[in-house]
């Protein structure tokens, strides 16, 4: 597979996965473009640490979430 492929199919899975956290919990699509772009998640799927890209949207979303209230919790 060519890296514009792999590029490609990345580009398409973190649409999803944005799109899972806005549904799954109820923030706008602009916020939960925020929410996965500030992520370290967001960087390891990117990277392909740990084989992340192979898991489902829903559970990379979750993730993602998880991330996102752990660093808001501490932060305030």
């Amino acid at each position: 597979m060519s890296e514009e492929s792999k590029q490609i199919l990345r580009s398409a899975q973190c649409a999803r996965i944005i799109v899972c956290i806005s549904e799954m919990f109820e923030v706008s699509l602009d916020d939960a473009t925020d929410i996965y772009y500030n992520s370290e998640t967001a960087n390891l799927i990117e990277e392909g640490v740990a084989d992340l890209h192979c898991r489902s949207d829903k559970y990379l979303a979750c993730e993602v979430w998880r991330e996102y209230q752990e660093n808001n919790s501490t932060n305030h």
